[in-house]
């Protein structure tokens, strides 16, 4: 790529979304990552980028799709990254055709594309007139998950689908007899949930440490546990921290382990902000023990994380099939290291934010051959979300499920009993 020129005005917000999505095409970056590294500070300006990133995302496949009869050849890798860019403005956004198709000719120029412009100038154009006529016929659905994906959700993909293309609403867990911040609306099985958008920290009660941020899904693992007061109880793989918070708010004596030292300081400002207790250890949890036989485990493992494409429409292609079958094998490391932690019919609560049978069931069948007994959920303990449930007695949610209230994570969950 040739050096960028200086013609064109500073776009901060398209700057910074082109590298993002150039991350994620060119890199397999992750979203997050790209901004945590970028230079552009203003707050504004970061979350209009995120926006418009994440929405070319989640509409990728089916703009690709689109852009194919406007293209006599493959444009390089970043050309194509600036006309998805374009096009979601046009059609997702409600961008004026003039700002949306200006501001990436510019952007092009300025990022040493200039050759490209009268190609994005002209596409653009056509798209802001003929959009509606090249988009008939599309699946989009299908065209914005990756077939390998689609393949791998079987009769489930096209309800999982429909979870894509609503942003994430804010969910709390709140400390127990704490009332809820006004506005929220309190879901069937306790979660607090505000618009998609608001800012935490402005909610009444943050800084008394009341609330944190966690997912409806997300919260079900620790609450299926049922944590008793005195219990001892490892959190595995803890970091930031909800779980944990979960857990001491209940009065459990919680250990959590977590490899990362950065993830443990977050870990410990996050129970500081809260008023909790835990004993905070950074260790690598395959190899780390306690002094002394416990209760319960919970482990919520590193995982693909495809369940939270909502908030991550970026996992879904940056994600491989080789990850999986990497990540699957640590998932049996960790659950032999739970059994090992756990006294004579003790219960691990095994949890990933994975939509993919290798992560979840697979791993269950694969445990109940090393000395573990299923303990299947009763109707009763997911009375608030009966649909989760499986013929088997896992806990199972995706996407698109819950599209009353707005949706909800991917996650699974199953509990398992020491032999």
């Amino acid at each position: 790529m040739s050096k960028p020129t200086r013609t064109d005005p500073a776009d901060p917000t398209r700057d910074l979304a082109f590298d993002i999505l150039c991350g994620v095409v060119e890199h397999r970056r992750m979203l997050e990552t790209t901004l945590e590294r970028s230079s552009v500070r203003d707050p504004r300006d970061r979350a209009s980028a995120h926006r418009l990133a994440a929405t070319t995302l989640r509409h990728m496949g089916s703009m690709t799709e689109l852009l194919q009869p406007l293209l006599r050849r493959e444009p390089p890798a970043p050309v194509r990254c600036a006309l998805l860019m374009g096009v979601a403005q046009l059609r997702h956004l409600g961008t004026p055709p003039h700002a949306a198709v200006g501001t990436i000719v510019s952007l092009l120029r300025r990022r040493g594309l200039a050759p490209f412009a009268g190609l994005a100038n002209a596409v653009l154009r056509r798209v802001a007139r003929e959009g509606d006529t090249l988009a008939e016929g599309l699946d989009p659905e299908r065209l914005d998950v990756p077939p390998w994906l689609w393949t791998s959700w079987r009769g489930r993909a096209r309800s999982i689908a429909e979870g894509l293309y609503r942003e994430a609403p804010l969910d709390l867990t709140m400390k127990p007899d704490v009332a809820a911040p006004e506005g929220g609306e309190i879901l069937p099985n306790g979660s607090v949930r505000f618009t998609a958008g608001t800012r935490v920290v402005e909610l009444p009660g943050f800084e008394e440490g009341h609330f944190w941020v966690q997912d409806a899904a997300a919260s079900m693992p620790a609450r299926l546990l049922a944590p008793q007061a005195g219990q001892r109880i490892v959190d595995l793989c803890a970091a930031p921290g909800g779980k944990t918070a979960q857990l001491a708010a209940a009065g459990a004596d919680v250990i959590s382990v977590e490899r990362d030292a950065g993830r443990v300081e977050r870990l410990h400002e996050n129970l500081r902000r809260l008023k909790l207790d835990a004993t905070c250890v950074t260790a690598d949890a395959e190899k780390w023990r306690p002094d002394s036989p416990v209760d319960a485990v919970l482990l919520d493992a590193p995982c693909s994380a495809t369940g939270t494409f909502r908030r991550h429409p970026d996992v879904l292609w940056v994600k491989r099939p080789r990850d999986v079958t990497s990540l699957a094998e640590g998932q049996d490391k960790l659950i032999d290291a739970a059994h090992d932690m756990l006294r004579p019919d003790g219960v691990l609560l095994y949890a990933v934010c994975s939509l993919q049978d290798e992560e979840g069931p697979q791993r269950v069948e694969a445990a109940l051959t090393r000395g573990w007994e299923l303990l299947p959920f009763s109707p009763e303990e997911l009375s608030a979300m009966p649909k989760a449930r499986t013929k088997e007695g896992y806990f199972r949610t995706h996407p698109g499920m819950w599209q009353e209230f707005g949706g909800m994570d991917g996650f699974f969950a199953a509990r398992l009993r020491k032999v």
